[in-house]
C-alpha cells in the first residue's frame, strides 16, 4: 500500500506551465518522473506536446492518477478503521485475568470487563446449601434514561445514551452470604465490594445525565433464572459537598450571599436550592443465570437495574435510569 501511496504522489506532482507565442502549444517542467509516467519524450529541460490532443491525454491520465491516489488512501483508510474495530478486548476467564501482568491489561479494556466461564453447563447446577459469593463483577452494557423525546409534546420513554465516562463503571470484588433452598430458590445478600460508581451519560438533546451505579445493601431472592430485589442509591454527591455558593448538606452556608435566613432565601421557588437533600432512594435489580460451572464454583448471567439519577443536592427531579449488562461470580461452599 505504502508503494501504492507512493507512486499515486509521485503522478500528482505539480509541473510548471509556461506560456508560449504559438496558440497550439504550451511548455512545461515537468519531473523526470511524471515524463516517463505520462509516456512524454523529454528533450532537454523542456516538453512540447499538442494542445488539442496531448494536452487531453495529460488530462486523462492525471484523472487516472488521482483516481489511484483516492484508491490508495481509501484502501489506507479501511486498514486503519478495521484496526481500531478490534479495540473492543477478548472476553478472558477468570484465570487467564490472573496470569496477566500489569503492562499486559493497561489500556486494553480488559479490567473493565467482568470473566467469562470455559465450558460448564447452561444451568444453574448447584447444589442446596449454604455458599460465600465472591468476586462477584457487574459490567453495563447499554445504559438508557427515561427522559422526553426530541420531538414536541413526545411521551417520556427509555432513550439510548452516549456514554460520557472512562472505562471505570464496572462493580467488582463485591461479596456475601449466598444460600441455596432445597426447592430451589436462592438469596444473596450484598456486604462488601466495590458496589458504586459515578456514571455520566448524555441524552440525545444534549442533556448530561449523572448517577451512582450501585448495588449497595442488596438482598435478592427468586429463582436462578429471575431473582433479584431492592438495593441503597446513595447521594451522588455527600453531605459535605459544597456548590459554587459555598451551600452545602452539613458545612457550608444556609443560603446564598445575600439571601439571609428567614427572609428571600425561604421563599418556595429558592428553598431547595439552599436546604440541600442528601437522603438515600432505592433502586431495583433482577438477575438471571446463563452458565454456570460447580467444580469451579463459577456462575454468570445477566441483569436489569433501573435507579434514579442525581438530584443536584435536590435542587433537580431525578431520572429514571435502566442499566444492563452481565455478571459473574464465584460461589464457595
Amino acid at each position: 500500500m505504502a508503494a501504492s501511496l507512493q507512486a499515486a504522489a509521485t503522478l500528482m506532482q505539480p509541473a510548471k506551465v509556461g506560456a508560449m507565442s504559438g496558440r497550439s502549444s504550451l511548455q512545461l517542467k515537468p519531473s523526470s518522473q511524471v515524463s516517463k509516467a505520462f509516456g512524454l519524450e523529454q528533450a532537454g529541460s523542456r516538453v512540447t506536446c499538442s494542445l488539442q490532443a496531448d494536452l487531453r491525454d495529460l488530462a486523462h491520465k492525471c484523472a487516472d492518477a488521482t483516481k489511484i491516489a483516492g484508491f490508495a488512501l481509501a484502501t489506507s483508510a479501511l486498514v486503519v478503521a478495521g484496526a481500531s474495530a478490534e479495540g473492543v478486548p477478548k472476553r478472558l476467564t477468570y484465570d487467564e485475568i490472573q496470569s496477566r501482568t500489569y503492562m499486559e491489561v493497561k489500556g486494553t479494556g480488559t479490567a473493565n470487563q467482568c470473566p467469562t466461564i470455559d465450558g460448564g453447563v447452561e444451568a444453574f447446577s448447584f447444589k442446596p446449601g449454604k455458599y460465600n459469593m465472591k468476586k462477584f463483577c457487574l459490567e453495563p452494557t447499554s445504559f438508557t434514561v427515561k427522559a422526553e423525546g426530541v420531538n414536541k409534546n413526545s411521551p417520556p420513554e427509555f432513550q439510548k445514551t452516549k456514554l460520557m465516562t472512562r472505562l471505570t463503571y464496572t462493580l467488582d470484588e463485591i461479596e456475601g452470604p449466598f444460600e441455596v433452598s432445597p426447592d430451589g430458590t436462592v438469596k444473596f445478600v450484598e456486604k462488601d465490594g466495590i458496589d458504586y460508581a459515578a456514571v455520566t451519560v448524555q441524552l440525545p438533546g444534549g442533556e448530561r445525565v449523572p448517577f451512582l451505579f450501585t448495588i449497595k445493601q442488596l438482598v435478592a431472592s427468586g429463582k436462578p433464572d429471575n431473582f433479584g430485589g431492592q438495593f441503597l442509591v446513595p447521594s451522588y454527591r455527600g453531605s459535605s459537598f459544597l456548590d459554587p455558593k459555598g451551600r452545602g448538606g452539613s458545612t457550608g452556608y444556609d443560603n446564598a450571599v445575600a439571601l439571609p435566613a428567614g427572609g428571600r432565601g425561604d421563599e418556595e421557588e429558592l428553598k431547595k436550592e439552599n436546604i440541600k437533600e442528601t437522603s438515600s432512594s432505592t433502586g431495583k435489580i433482577s438477575l438471571s443465570v446463563t452458565k454456570s460451572k460447580p467444580d469451579s464454583g463459577e456462575v454468570i448471567g445477566v441483569f436489569e437495574s433501573i435507579q434514579p439519577s442525581d438530584t443536584d443536592l435536590g435542587a433537580k427531579v431525578p431520572k429514571e435510569v435502566k442499566i444492563q449488562g452481565i455478571w459473574y461470580a464465584q460461589l464457595e461452599s
